[in-house]
């Protein structure tokens, strides 16, 4: 009976035992479900906030975009203006030959429009590409050259400010900031955008506000970076590819 009665005490003991086990089983167990529904709700939460946020961000990119397409078709047309403008000029010197009294009204026209065409577009090297103009037209009023010549230097002219349009590379030029002028490095991206870097590190790009250009200095360091990647691609020869930059571009018509 003594016997009997340990075996019971003993197997009760084992049973109460795998009970608190079961039980405290069954607690971790809540535990780790519960939190693993609160990890779930908070991705859940995280996923909801990177939609909207990517959103607003192809929203913006699609504005931006829309910009772009805008300006770059504004752009097209001023460049088929200057197309149309050296079209005519050479249409004129077939139709009056190379006649004397003929030709210098032309010159004349001709280096008018291209003036104004130099003053309203980006401004690379303006002064000393107008200079060249005005000396064509000085010699050509003082008879230091004949007007075969200042024809010939009048179409250079017109050739060179088409070159510009598609020319792509590194140059030096002094640029205006604030009230300071500084001889800068520029990155010349045809005639739509060019950027700058000072010898003291300031970089940034030109901007057209209505028709007067400034120099605005980059502020946010992620548009510092994307200039700098460009002036060290340029600076290797590296002239195609795909670059992240500022929306800097120009557009530029004749007025």
């Amino acid at each position: 009976m003594g016997k009997f009665t340990k075996l019971i005490s003993l197997s009760t003991a084992i049973a109460i035992s795998s009970s608190t086990v079961y039980a405290a089983n069954n607690a971790e167990m809540v535990q780790s479900i519960m939190k693993l529904r609160g990890d779930v709700e908070s991705l859940y939460t995280q996923i909801d906030e990177n939609k909207d946020s990517y959103k607003a961000q192809m929203k913006s990119y699609a504005m931006q975009l829309a910009d772009n397409e805008a300006q770059i078709n504004r752009k097209e047309t001023a460049l088929k203006v200057s197309d149309a403008e050296a079209k005519k000029l050479q249409e004129q010197i077939a139709k009056k030959g190379a006649t004397a009294n003929d030709m210098k009204p032309m010159l004349v026209a001709a280096i008018g429009n291209l003036e104004k065409i130099i003053q309203n577009g980006i401004p690379f090297k303006t002064e000393e590409r107008l200079t060249d103009l005005r000396k064509i037209q000085s010699d050509l009023k003082s008879g230091n050259i004949t007007q075969e010549k200042a024809l010939s230097l009048v179409w250079a002219s017109y050739d060179d400010a088409l070159r510009l349009t598609k020319e792509i590379g590194l140059f030096k030029q002094h640029v205006t900031i604030g009230d300071t002028q500084k001889l800068a490095k520029v990155a010349k991206i045809g005639t739509a955008m060019m950027f700058f870097l000072t010898p003291d590190d300031q970089v940034g790009y030109v901007k057209n506000n209505n028709g007067s250009y400034a120099y605005v200095v980059a502020e946010d360091e992620k548009s510092k970076e994307q200039i700098h990647t460009l002036f060290d691609a340029l600076q290797k020869q590296i002239r195609t590819g795909y670059f992240s930059l500022p929306n800097a571009l120009i557009v530029a018509g004749v007025k």
